[in-house]
């Protein structure tokens, strides 16, 4: 029956059914995917920043390292790579989008082998390199995962599949970093030396990749991926390359105007900077503080694992409730305000109670704002013959905030003391708000509404 505007709203699926749609097969395929797109960002970022701090590099050096997350910001150049070219021999074994993401994770994993073997005190160079490899290899995992989730998932299982996504993202960074500090406490109480621990804890890490490639195993090709093989039968390579350029960036900026389209990629920019601002030292600033690696491994594994789920999944249910605008707004605000918990830490010096409150708080927040931030870049990917290519453009527009925008923050922190640098990164956050509200008084999410049954 259709309804009509007079006629009551559907009535609400209950709890069970809204969280039954959780454990579809093609939404905990997403899940785990999820995972192996999170486990290496840490490797190439804060952990390897940790292990920088620990073994004496100074401040500067360290956020200069940010720097070998540049794979993230311009992977919109090789994206179309990925679109329109099959991997010879995997392809025909295991169809367009699982043989890129097989071939990547099998080079991920060597690139955290390699990076795991140096040491940034003694060849900071090499590391940046290898660094440099992890950061590639991830971000063109991304892109295959990003187009696999968006074009895998029905339209009913997009909510749940962003909200699961997020989650277990978060908790594959949660793994690369306080997981790793675990796994290089417990290698050096073995007797390893804290260079043999540390290159023992990438090898661990990397070894954990073969949860991505076993769920890029069991995964389907996505039925979308099957027919744009179909629809692309009669081009050549070169032809659909072309294509698949010249029409995602045409297509992108043909549909709300050049001017708001140019706005919107500077809102992607700038949404998430307040984050990654404060996420390049808040390793650091804990080893300044005197804080142990494990006090900080334990609190983050612990209530920061469960901080970051509730937010993952707060963050879903905000996303199905509230218009898209709304849900930007609050998770723009709540992840700013969430960086005075660290400044208060700061005032305060070593102590475990306000760490454990500041990283439940950043986790929290985050994990909402980036619930809200993946919904959004999503939706704005509106044609199905470009979305890998559209989503990578995004999203690597995002990381220019945590590579480029942030990679000063050790300056910052060393001219402005830890309390008013986290004060700094929350108004870092309001040019994003600014944006936000100039979008919204254009128009540009009346286009992005979600079509009601």
């Amino acid at each position: 029956m259709t309804a009509t505007p007079d006629s009551p709203s559907p009535p609400r699926p209950t709890f069970l059914e809204a969280a039954a749609v959780y454990l579809q097969p093609r939404v905990l395929i997403v899940l785990f995917l999820g995972f192996s797109s999170g486990l290496p960002l840490a490797l190439s970022g804060s952990t390897l920043l940790f292990w920088a701090a620990e073994v004496g590099v100074n401040l500067k050096t360290i956020g200069l390292f940010a720097l070998v997350g540049t794979p993230y910001t311009i992977k919109f150049l090789w994206a179309p790579i990925v679109d329109a070219l099959d991997v010879p021999v995997l392809a025909r074994w295991l169809g367009r989008r699982r043989a890129w993401l097989l071939l990547t994770q099998l080079l991920l994993m060597a690139a955290i082998l390699f990076l795991g073997v140096n040491d940034p005190a003694s060849a900071p160079g090499i590391v940046a390199i290898g660094a440099l490899m992890v950061a590639a290899a991830s971000a063109t995992q991304d892109i295959v995962v990003d187009a696999f989730r968006i074009e895998s998932l029905d339209e009913n299982e997009q909510a749940a599949g962003m909200a699961s996504y997020v989650a277990a993202y978060r908790v594959g960074m949660l793994v690369s970093s306080a997981g790793a500090l675990y796994v290089v406490s417990g290698f050096q109480a073995l007797g390893f030396s804290k260079s043999g621990a540390w290159s023992a804890g990438y090898a661990a890490m990397a070894v954990l990749v073969v949860i991505g490639m076993l769920t890029t195993l069991v995964a389907s090709e996505p039925r979308k991926s099957e027919q744009a093989d179909a629809a692309h039968g009669r081009e050549t390579p070169i032809e659909r390359l072309k294509r698949t350029v010249s029409g995602a960036f045409v297509d992108f900026f043909q549909h709300d105007g050049f001017a708001v389209s140019l706005v919107v990629l500077v809102f992607v920019v700038l949404f998430k900077f307040t984050d990654a601002l404060a996420g390049v030292m808040t390793g650091p600033f804990a080893v300044e503080l005197g804080f142990s690696r494990t006090d900080y491994a334990n609190i983050v594994k612990g209530v920061g694992l469960i901080a970051l789920l509730a937010g993952g999944f707060a963050g879903g249910y905000i996303a199905r409730a509230l218009p898209l605008a709304v849900s930007l707004l609050i998770g723009g605000i709540l992840q700013s305000l969430a960086n005075l918990a660290f400044s208060w830490l700061a005032v305060r010096g070593h102590d475990l109670l306000w760490l454990t409150v500041a990283i439940t708080v950043e986790n929290f927040t985050s994990a909402i704002g980036t619930v809200m931030f993946v919904a959004y870049l999503s939706a704005l990917c509106r044609n199905p013959l470009h979305t890998a290519t559209q989503y990578a453009l995004l999203t690597a527009l995002a990381a220019v905030g945590r590579t480029y925008l942030s990679a000063g923050a050790g300056y910052v922190a060393d001219a402005t003391g830890w309390a008013w640098f986290f004060a700094i990164c929350v108004v870092a956050g309001l040019p994003s708000l600014l944006l936000l509200w100039w979008l919204h008084a254009h128009g540009h999410f009346k286009s992005l509404a979600p079509k009601r049954s």
